[in-house]
């Protein structure tokens, strides 16, 4: 049915609109999701110029485009969909001017919205110490979220990565674990003892109950498979409520919790992006603007001329 509807929407598109669809897709190879959105905002700009009385989009000035986005931002637009439409339209005027439409550029002046991007929620350690100790550990489901728990926040896991674990993955003398991150890459990465003695409880208590049928993978649910990601989003919820943590608490704060915890401890920046997984160091940077404002609350707490 959606695709019925994005089909007529295409047949009712403009001559130029069209085409410049088809330009993306055959010369550059662009996903349809990607499609779907350059269409979605160029077409969006026709529209906005029609009702300016601009005919076709060769003929609009820096004034128009500018009027356009500040109708988006009005309209209660992200900055991160104002940032996505201003490269639609970029790629249609590249367009115009490789097809020899016009020698007018509306957007060569255009400035990009500023993407602010959000710093990331952190536990302190006395609240990550409190969202361990919540599971009853005395059932084989307790025993096996405090593993759960304790191997997120020791080797900052994402989620996926934490479900994909199986039992040779831990390497229990060499005290790491091996894990598949964003595009199957494998990194080694080092597991604190306490989270080590927790897996290697839970897998000599907890696990043969939990296990219905032959499988490697390390943590199960209830029915013997490989826990979903979801199930471990509630966990880490379910805790942080127990523990008396009012702030909104995901899988991924403990990720960003054991970062910002090892910069502050005096981690160095390219053993953290290691440990993370990040393929690019600019991408671990936004931890050290997490500890520069641990250092500033520390100076201006202790300092005795900070205020």
């Amino acid at each position: 049915m959606a695709q019925c509807r994005r089909r007529r929407k295409s047949c009712d598109d403009p001559p130029w609109l069209r085409e410049f669809i088809a330009h993306l897709r055959f010369e550059h190879g662009l996903s349809e999701n990607t499609l779907q959105m350059y269409a979605h905002h160029a077409r969006r700009l026709g529209k906005f110029l029609q009702s300016l009385g601009v005919s076709h989009p060769v003929y609009a000035q820096l004034q128009h485009v500018e009027s356009f986005l500040q109708k988006l931002e009005a309209d209660g637009l992200s900055v991160a969909s104002r940032a996505q439409c201003v490269a639609a339209i970029r790629a249609l005027y590249r367009f115009f001017a490789l097809e020899g439409r016009g020698e007018n550029d509306p957007t060569e002046l255009l400035i990009l919205p500023r993407r602010q991007r959000p710093l990331p929620e952190v536990l302190s350690v006395a609240e990550v110490e409190r969202l361990l100790q919540q599971p009853d550990v005395r059932t084989a489901r307790g025993i096996r979220d405090r593993a759960i728990l304790e191997v997120l926040y020791s080797c900052g896991l994402r989620v996926s990565e934490l479900c994909q674990l199986r039992l040779g993955d831990v390497l229990f003398a060499e005290e790491l674990v091996r894990v598949r991150g964003k595009g199957s890459r494998e990194r080694l990465v080092p597991i604190g003892k306490p989270a080590l003695w927790w897996v290697e409880y839970y897998c000599r208590q907890a696990r043969l109950l939990l296990q219905r049928r032959p499988t490697d993978i390390l943590f199960l649910n209830a029915r013997g498979g490989a826990l979903s990601r979801m199930a471990v989003w509630k966990l880490v919820q379910w805790a942080a409520q127990k523990a008396g943590i009012s702030r909104a608490i995901h899988p991924h704060t403990l990720r960003h919790s054991f970062a910002t915890h090892l910069l502050e401890g005096g981690a160095d920046l390219r053993a953290v992006q290691e440990m993370l997984g990040h393929a690019h160091i600019a991408t671990t940077q936004i931890y050290v603007h997490v500890d520069r404002l641990y250092v500033q609350e520390v100076h201006r707490t202790f300092h005795p001329r900070a205020r």
